[in-house]
């Protein structure tokens, strides 16, 4: 082999490798939820910004997520390989071995932790671990069971803005509590949506997500008005909590009502076509009414 070829074959292959640890981490996901966790840190901080704890939350926060979503990925490799979303995941078609992604996750997690436990405070630290733990080994098994997997599921999934609350305060107090209960509820709207959506890709690999026994049904979309419906009063908490001003209270009622809007269309029509409005704006709602927050305490 020429000295020409072989050059030219490396950076071809360190680009494939990299994208296949950029699937196995789910980057774009991992980005989303860290954000999450520095909204919460920022609602917390009352403009008190400390860059030092903001980049250890960021980094912290993206090692622990980055080794969720790679231990899911191991687990679900067999299951992965059924559906037309998941079959090209770099575990599902043997581009990397099983051990190779079980180091990653295992250093990525561990580093993750520690930053967290380390640079920020010991309760970060062990929200972290929750949420790792319970996502891999609790919420992924049970994906296959019971449509409860998405309640079990909610719980790590609303980790990231009370970790950074608690980042920021060091306590779990009711503020905390608070941004934790909305993105709690949101998710199941949210992922009901996305069930609908994928339903026939989701069985092929048996997964059970929607709420109702019959799955796409109208008890599985009233279910989800009634989510969309809780997240408007909760929205309000903040502000009753002195956390935040009337301006977000405004926005984030409003996002609700336009978010409920699209949920009774939803249940009037329920279509393909409505699930993928649906899960449009809820994509939108959970980032706009953190960020309203946000921009309150400015």
């Amino acid at each position: 082999m020429s000295t020409k070829t072989a050059t030219s074959i490396l950076p071809i292959s360190l680009t494939a490798k990299l994208q296949d640890y950029h699937q196995l981490a789910k980057t774009r996901l991992t980005i989303t939820v860290v954000l999450s966790a520095v909204f919460g840190f920022l609602i917390a901080a009352n403009g008190a910004t400390n860059y030092a704890d903001i980049f250890a939350l960021i980094f912290g926060g993206f090692f622990v997520v980055a080794s969720s979503n790679g231990l899911n990925q191991i687990i679900e490799k067999d299951f992965d390989k059924l559906m037309m979303r998941t079959n090209n995941r770099p575990v599902a078609t043997n581009r990397m071995s099983v051990k190779e992604a079980a180091i990653f996750c295992t250093i990525s997690g561990v580093l993750g932790v520690f930053i967290l436990g380390q640079y920020l405070n010991q309760m970060s630290g062990w929200l972290g671990l929750f949420a790792l733990l319970s996502y891999a080994f609790l919420y992924t098994p049970l994906k296959r069971i019971s449509p409860i997997a998405v309640f079990v599921g909610a719980f790590p999934g609303a980790i990231p803005p009370l970790l950074g609350w608690v980042a920021a305060t060091g306590t779990l107090s009711w503020g905390g509590w608070a941004l934790f209960a909305i993105q709690f509820i949101w998710q199941f709207p949210h992922f009901w949506a996305i069930a609908w959506v994928l339903d026939e890709d989701y069985q092929r690999a048996g997964y059970r997500l929607l709420p109702s026994k019959t799955g796409k049904d109208k008890k599985s979309t009233a279910l989800t008005i009634w989510y969309i419906a809780l997240l408007i009063p909760l929205s309000v908490v903040p502000y009753l909590l002195g956390i935040t001003g009337w301006v977000s209270v405004i926005i984030a009622v409003a996002a609700g009502l336009v978010f409920l809007t699209q949920g009774i269309k939803f249940h009037k029509s329920p279509t393909t076509k409505e699930a993928k409005r649906l899960m449009f704006y809820s994509i939108i709602y959970n980032p706009l009414v953190l960020l309203a927050f946000v921009i309150d305490k400015i």
